[in-house]
């Protein structure tokens, strides 16, 4: 008799509800390592299964389970999906008593005594690095081992035949990277949808893995003060290029310090060769290297000469003191950071920074302090709450801080309510301030009007948000309402900002709104003689939000009822609006602005022609900002990547039109 295959699924669920898929990463890494045993590719099915956050329950229960239960479910588990996943395996355990539940991923390692406890359904939970040890439990059951008799198996924690919870030793470290098949040159993640194009938001890639570094609110997979091993360096061409082929905007890659190994230029290197080859990829976005040495420098520079872009970030996540020794980075060169940052802005890089409110040791006034302070260097801040994650020194030493926490509604994260330094009032006021300032400085909808304001008009960046805020909450009109909103549920709901962003991209009222804000709250404390300019400000940055309505009509009531014809720059689809009349020329003064440079000979009129990257309705509800930012309205010099002197301050036309295709955008 033919022996059935072991049928083998393998889910994961993204945090983001969007129209292009989360690329599968982790889920491949298994697969492709499974596989790579011939026993287990012999004998065995493997699917995977991958989820966006706006998947409900019954939806991805029918899409599982439709043709029957698989013999072992495997999930990869974050805070954002433990309570799905936990549901589902309960409804498996209903179809398949006998099947296998394993669960795996940063959120459980090292957990397994709460997981099990809690879940009956769940059977193994996976500490650590999981491809060699899902491979090996693979291998245990096409043996016909039991799942309470893997005593055998390393790096796992289960239950065993008493009921008892049973860890086994720890697997050591993968000292050899490419021991773990490439998902991408294997053809486990496939790189095109059914109608051939690349079915992602961009292309995940790991180059290394490991952080020397711990810090308190950080575990990073378990890698956490650990030696960095790396992918080798023709492995990863090959995938580069890959991507490549298939023409991938931008790579994200999933490394702690990106930019502090030597083989971190080779990569770099490479990318530029391949791109010089197909054209594309056109960014590198990463968790840049804490402390920035000459090869995070060279790196910097590869990129700036070629037009290869990034958000350079600066993780510094807070700028007090006696926070930074509670978290451990006292010690690290990533808070001396202000030469750096001017050197950035100098050089025009795109470069942002991340503070993390709530960490003990903070109140409002050290965090307000922190934030003006970095506002002067790097406008496009942003801001997250602390979330108390497992394994971390602030989830072990909770006590010593005096933290109160609640698990999320809808995630199964520890959400701080207070701690020692910081109190329930306190924490509310801020996540209204986060709220506002992720919607307006992060993303950002104002993007160029931070440094004028302060130079020009005296006025610091946390003081204009909290005015907003104030606003949002007294003004009687009804259109403030989704704003009002938003803050009083952002303490208690993570999601509420991802509607508004979108409502703010997409509607003339919201951006009537804000000028409004602008004209009556903060226009009468600036010097008259900087009026001017700053009201133009204001409207280059409402009027380059990305365009995303389809068909694509001009993002402006100004300009109501045009359709914006599409143009080919280098390969990629922009949407044009034509011969737009500024009071001055926006780009320029700023960029003077953040040299330390004159901005007068920029303050005259003039006409441009703003495109704005197509495919922007991808992205917008994710509230991915590194992403969003490639969707703001440009000019053609900035979309063209010249020198600021290539096209003059006028507008230019040159050979543009004749990429335009003469129908309205469907």
């Amino acid at each position: 008799m033919r022996r059935q295959p072991l049928r083998v699924w393998l889910v994961q669920q993204g945090i983001w509800a969007m129209s292009l898929e989360s690329m599968p990463l982790a889920a491949g890494y298994l697969k492709a390592t499974a596989l790579a045993d011939p026993l287990i590719a012999a004998r065995s099915e493997i699917f995977i299964h991958n989820f966006d956050g706006e998947a409900t329950l019954f939806g991805m229960a029918n899409a599982l389970f439709g043709d029957g239960a698989p013999d072992v479910l495997a999930f990869s588990v974050l805070g954002w999906n433990y309570r799905e996943f936990t549901a589902i395996a309960e409804t498996f355990k209903q179809l398949n008593p006998a099947g296998w539940v394993l669960f795996g991923g940063n959120h459980v390692s090292g957990q397994g005594d709460r997981v099990l406890t809690a879940n009956p359904a769940v059977d193994v939970v996976v500490n650590g690095e999981g491809e060699l040890t899902f491979r090996e439990l693979l291998r245990a059951r096409l043996a016909g081992v039991g799942p309470r008799e893997l005593h055998e198996t390393a790096g796992i924690t289960f239950r065993g035949t008493a009921g008892d919870i049973v860890s086994t030793v720890d697997r050591p470290r993968i000292e050899n990277l490419d021991e773990i098949p490439s998902p991408f040159l294997s053809g486990v993640i496939p790189m095109t949808d059914a109608h051939g194009r690349f079915p992602y938001d961009v292309a995940l890639l790991e180059t290394n893995r490991g952080c020397p570094y711990k810090c308190s609110f950080c575990y990073w997979g378990g890698a956490v003060g650990q030696k960095v091993r790396a992918f080798s360096r023709a492995r990863l061409r090959a995938e580069v290029e890959l991507f490549a082929r298939h023409r991938v905007h931008t790579l994200v890659l999933c490394d702690a310090n990106f930019g502090m190994l030597p083989g971190d230029r080779d990569f770099v290197a490479d990318v530029v060769a391949i791109r010089e080859q197909y054209g594309f990829p056109r960014s590198i976005e990463a968790s840049w290297a804490k402390n920035k040495s000459s090869v995070f420098f060279d790196i910097v520079k590869t990129m700036k000469d070629v037009g290869l872009h990034s958000s350079f970030t600066l993780a510094l996540q807070t700028l007090d003191d006696g926070t930074l020794d509670l978290m451990n980075r006292r010690n690290m060169k990533v808070n001396d950071w202000e030469e750096l940052a001017a050197w950035l802005s100098f050089e025009g890089l795109d470069c942002y920074a991340e503070l993390i409110w709530g960490a003990p040791g903070e109140t409002v006034e050290s965090f307000m302090k922190g934030y003006d302070r970095l506002s002067q260097h790097v406008s496009r801040v942003a801001v997250y709450p602390m979330l108390i994650l497992p394994n971390t020194t602030y989830h072990q030493d909770r006590s010593r801080f005096g933290m109160v926490t609640v698990r999320g509604n809808t995630d199964d994260f520890e959400h701080l309510i207070s701690h020692d330094t910081m109190s329930p009032g306190d924490n509310q006021y801020m996540h209204r301030f986060i709220f506002v300032s992720r919607l307006v400085a992060e993303n950002p909808v104002f993007r160029y009007l931070w440094t004028p304001l302060r130079v020009l008009g005296g006025i610091s960046q946390s003081s204009a948000i909290r005015s907003l805020m104030d606003w949002f909450a007294q003004d009687d009109d009804q259109a403030c309402e989704p704003f009002r909103t938003g803050m009083v549920n952002s303490f208690t709901d993570s999601d509420v900002l991802a509607p508004v962003l979108v409502h703010v991209y997409g509607t003339d009222e919201a951006k009537d709104l804000l000028r409004r804000w602008w004209t009556t709250s903060l226009r009468p404390l600036v010097p008259p003689r900087h009026r001017e300019v700053l009201d133009a400000v204001v409207d280059y940055d409402l009027l380059t939000l990305p365009a995303y309505t389809a068909p694509v009509r001009a993002p402006s009531r100004r300009y109501a009822g045009e359709y914006l014809p599409v143009v080919d720059v280098d390969g990629e689809a922009y949407h044009v609006l034509r011969d737009v009349r500024f009071a001055c020329d926006v780009p320029a003064i700023v960029r003077a602005l953040r040299r330390g440079e004159s901005h007068e000979p920029a303050v005259r009129p003039v006409t441009v022609d703003l495109y704005y990257k197509a495919g922007a309705d991808h992205f917008l509800p994710s509230t991915n900002h590194e992403e969003v930012l490639y969707y703001m309205g440009r000019t053609e010099r900035q979309v063209r990547r010249l020198p600021d002197r290539a096209i003059p301050q006028t507008r230019s036309r040159s050979d543009v039109r004749s990429g335009e295709r003469g129908s309205p955008v469907g």
